[in-house]
């Protein structure tokens, strides 16, 4: 029979005192050309996301593994990528790190960049209603391959009653062990952070539509 595995929850850390932990972080990215206010409101989610995990630390006990998405290197060096990719979220990191953490890989090379590559295709778009399909066949079986893969890693390098950091992008579908309870840490900066990134799409959308109407307009 195959293992149960376990979702994310909201559990409170009281509760627990024994056993595997992972405390889920989201992942953000700043707009290729951040503006003002989005820069600010990622620093206070940042900020806000220390706080929490500090709280959390305080009644679990303190993390020793990190796992952050697109990191296949562990160790030092691990850190060092981390610092490259996303320097509001190595500044969490470090503060674990500095406390004897150790950051772990979670992603395998080759799986990530076919992950990557069949991900840009369908960002470029295909004409092809057959090549499509194929495309978005393949991206969903390499979607499938690095969960897993995560999974089995997390799983590997989380040992018992060790506590860890994983740093991901929401809506990931990884599915955890059962046995490793997962706390999503998630502060109210967040909701902020996504809201502005639904208006900004909806007024980037509502600029091309003008655009596309006023370039007709101008041809009759």
């Amino acid at each position: 029979m195959a293992e149960k595995l376990g979702k994310i929850e909201k559990p409170e850390a009281e509760k627990f005192s024994k056993g595997r932990k992972l405390l889920f972080v989201p992942l953000i990215f700043p707009p290729l050309e951040p503006e003002e206010d989005f820069q600010a409101k990622a620093r206070k989610y940042w900020d806000e996301v220390e706080a929490h995990v500090i709280n959390l630390e305080l009644k679990l006990g303190s993390v020793n593994k990190v796992y952050h998405e697109l990191v296949p290197v562990g160790g030092e060096e691990g850190g060092k990528v981390i610092e490259q990719l996303n320097i509001a979220s190595y500044q969490v990191v470090r503060a674990r790190l500095d406390k004897g953490a150790e950051v772990q890989p979670i992603e395998d090379i080759d799986l990530l960049t076919e992950f990557m590559d069949w991900s840009r295709c369908l960002v470029i778009g295909m004409q092809n209603p057959k090549v499509l399909a194929r495309v978005h066949e393949s991206y969903s079986e390499a979607h499938s391959k690095r969960n897993k893969d995560m999974a089995k890693r997390i799983d590997k390098t989380l040992k018992k009653e060790d506590i860890g950091l994983l740093i991901m992008r929401e809506g990931h579908q990884i599915q955890f062990p059962s046995d490793i309870e997962v706390f999503y840490v998630a502060p109210p900066s967040l909701d902020e952070i996504k809201r502005w990134v639904r208006e900004r799409e909806e007024s980037l959308v509502a600029q091309e539509e003008k655009e596309s109407e006023d370039s007709e307009d101008s041809e009759k």
